[in-house]
């Protein structure tokens, strides 16, 4: 009889660590899907002939199984104990012995060919609908994205695409496979003596239900290890990172991170011991039972015989008991045909689930390219716009309420104000990555929902606040914008990023790696790159998110120099944070609650006295901006002590919001 392999503490015969109260839980939250068999056979439909072959081999070669047994009666009882009393029959041994010989290479060939095709099969299909699933997942509107956790869609993508696999490998074969072995195996116990199969299959289901309670044991005591192994990694990480290190030896509670890490650990020390020791008891009523069967059957076997049966012969046992061996493990498959067939429909209800998704931003059938809207290129117009989120609450108040502008080629357009005023929603609404719930968005003199949406991103360029590079060289992180250009044309950009002579430093120059996110360089050289990689792409439409927000007083000062020269000839459209970044723009809207509360330029803002002049004085406070148009270059204080505050100069509101231009007194002065 075969063995199952079990997990952390030992294997024992049949055991599958299943939590199968948890599985169907798990499966009963599966979504309900219309026509799910339908679609499940349209999946493997490329491949039926494939599948037929399968199920011809797993049939065949669960047939052949059980012949084996039967020639062993015939070597017992004709070729090596003649019933007749006579000498072995070693002509007839011989015949015998090739025969299963050649029966065990048959259905070893058949297992390889049966698992090729059925690894190539499920494979397939698995990486169709893990293709399938993540194209239609790249067509998602953002805010699916916004609203979705990155777990959940990652495990879309890999756990439950990974398991679809397993319902031809495991599910489909296993079922077949475990149905042919236990019928045949019924059909040749019977044909051997059917005396002794009923003693055998009245015994049978008691070991059945043994072995699948202790799965059931073992696997819930199996399912606490994993968490708590994953409370370990948590505590590793949270501790062990660069931060967590940081934060813990600023407070001194190194001793307290070590008891928390060593508790946790006890913890799993105690349950590796249940995990190892659970189920011993059952475990020795199984082996008790298992061995039982047989001694049973000589039992039995041995009356019969003593009252005169001619039918139990030592071929006969031998024979029947080697049958009865392989009908447990095919009956306990067959016990959880039910379970597999729920987890595998709940495994396909919940990726077709994902691939039902409509987005909601689709291009209309007869939508029209940029290049053919009747507009000027680079004219940006919003009328009357409305947004709200879809996930908001029907009395919320929506995100822009009315937002009316005109930005027109060329132009620099910026928008300032309070966190959550909706500022970023306006950027958003352009390349239409969101949805206006009213008014309209033209871009180029069009609506926006008239334009096919690719040829709108072809002409936006965006620079956010959060600077994403891929863990790669400069140089393929700058020809994501644009992969086939030359090496002139990538520093060309970088020249005009202001990042060309620091790339050079490097050892690698353009070849180097910037690591996960791009942690090896510093925020300003980040925001450079990300910059000379929109340059590169060359839109006529440049969409700043708070570009320069997260960077010191420096880094911004190179960061905005760049910005500057990429926004040369482009229509700009800007969100600000500091608003010594936008003091240049054509025009300013202050944008509040969802409103455009003022617009005009930095020097009538603020001799209008709003909400405005309030930001900048508020900042004069914050930042120490000093605006003066003729303002001293930073003066250099070389006695100074890094723990001493500079003396600030004294500068009054009036003196700030009179002047036009902001400038920075003293670069080494702190920022609040």
């Amino acid at each position: 009889m075969r063995g199952g392999g079990g997990g952390g503490g030992g294997g024992h015969p049949g055991f599958r660590p299943v939590d199968t109260d948890a599985q169907r839980r798990a499966n009963a939250e599966a979504p309900e899907i219309p026509d799910l068999g339908k679609r499940v056979v349209g999946l493997f439909r490329p491949y039926k002939w494939s599948i037929v072959i399968t199920g011809f081999l797993v049939v065949a070669g669960a047939g052949i199984a059980v012949i084996p047994p039967l020639l062993v009666q015939r070597v017992f009882d004709d070729a090596l104990f003649p019933l007749d009393g006579s000498a072995p029959d070693l002509g007839l041994l011989w015949k015998l012995v090739v025969a299963m010989i050649a029966l065990f290479l048959l259905s070893a060939g058949l297992g390889v060919v049966q698992t090729w095709l059925t690894s190539t099969v499920g494979n397939r299909v698995t990486g169709d609908l893990r293709v399938t699933l993540f194209d239609h997942l790249q067509s998602m509107e953002l805010g699916f994205f916004t609203r979705t956790k990155t777990g959940v869609i990652q495990s879309r993508l890999q756990n439950d695409v990974g398991g679809v696999s397993g319902v031809l490998t495991n599910t489909v074969t296993s079922i077949l496979g475990n149905t042919v072995t236990v019928v045949a195996s019924l059909v040749a116990m019977i044909l051997i003596d059917w005396r002794l199969t009923i003693i055998a299959v009245v015994l049978m289901p008691f070991l059945v239900l043994v072995q699948r309670r202790v799965g059931q044991v073992r696997a819930r005591i199996a399912g606490e290890t994993q968490e708590s192994l994953s409370e370990l990694t948590a505590i590793t990480q949270e501790t062990l990172s660069v931060s967590g290190i940081l934060l813990s030896k600023s407070f001194n509670r190194q001793r307290t991170e070590a008891t928390r890490y060593a508790d946790e650990n006890l913890n799993q020390v105690r349950l590796q011991v249940r995990r190892a020791m659970s189920g011993q008891g059952f475990f020795a009523v199984v082996q008790v039972i298992m061995a039982s069967v047989p001694a049973i059957i000589y039992l039995v076997s041995g009356y019969l015989i003593g009252g005169g049966s001619d039918a139990i012969t030592a071929g006969t046992i031998v024979a029947f008991t080697t049958v009865q061996a392989r009908l447990l493990m095919p009956l306990m498959g067959l016990m959880r045909v039910s379970l597999d067939l729920q987890t595998s429909s709940a495994l396909f209800a919940r990726i077709f689930e994902y691939l039902d998704l409509v987005p909601a931003i689709r291009d209309d059938p007869d939508a029209i390219d940029v290049a053919d809207a009747p507009g000027p290129l680079g004219r940006i117009e919003f009328r009357d716009v409305v947004f709200r989120y879809p996930d908001a609450a029907a009395d919320s108040r929506a995100t822009l309420r009315g937002v009316s502008f005109v930005a027109e080629p060329g132009q620099h357009v910026a928008f300032v104000g309070p966190s959550g005023a909706g500022k970023t929603t306006v950027l958003y609404l352009t390349p239409r990555l969101y949805e206006a719930s009213g008014g309209s968005v033209l871009f180029a003199g069009e609506d926006v929902r008239r334009l096919q949406q690719e040829s709108i991103v072809d002409n936006v360029g965006i620079v956010s606040q959060e600077t994403y590079l891929f863990h790669a060289t400069i140089r393929e992180n700058l020809r994501y914008a644009k992969p086939d250009a030359t090496d002139a044309e990538l520093e060309a950009a970088c020249r005009a990023a202001n990042i060309h002579h620091v790339i050079e430093r490097f050892e690698n120059g353009y070849d180097t790696v910037v690591g996960e996110r791009g942690y090896r360089l510093s925020g300003g050289e980040k925001q450079r790159i990300a910059i000379a990689r929109v340059l590169l792409k060359d839109p006529p439409v440049l969409l700043l998110d708070e570009a320069t927000s997260a960077l010191d007083t420096v880094s911004e000062r190179v960061v905005q120099e760049a910005l500057d020269a990429a926004a040369r000839g482009r229509t700009t459209l800007s969100i600000a944070h500091r608003l010594s970044t936008v003091i240049a723009a054509d025009v300013i809207h202050v944008v509040e609650a969802g409103r455009i509360v003022e617009s005009g330029t930095h020097a009538s803002l603020l001799a209008a006295g709003g909400l405005y002049t309030e930001l900048a004085a508020q900042q004069l406070a914050t930042t120490k901006i000093l605006e003066a148009e003729d303002a001293e270059p930073p003066a250099d204080h070389p006695d100074r002590r890094a723990d001493i505050a500079p003396d600030l100069a004294v500068v009054t509101p009036d003196e700030v919001l009179a002047s036009g231009r902001a400038v920075i007194r003293d670069a080494d002065w702190p920022e609040d």
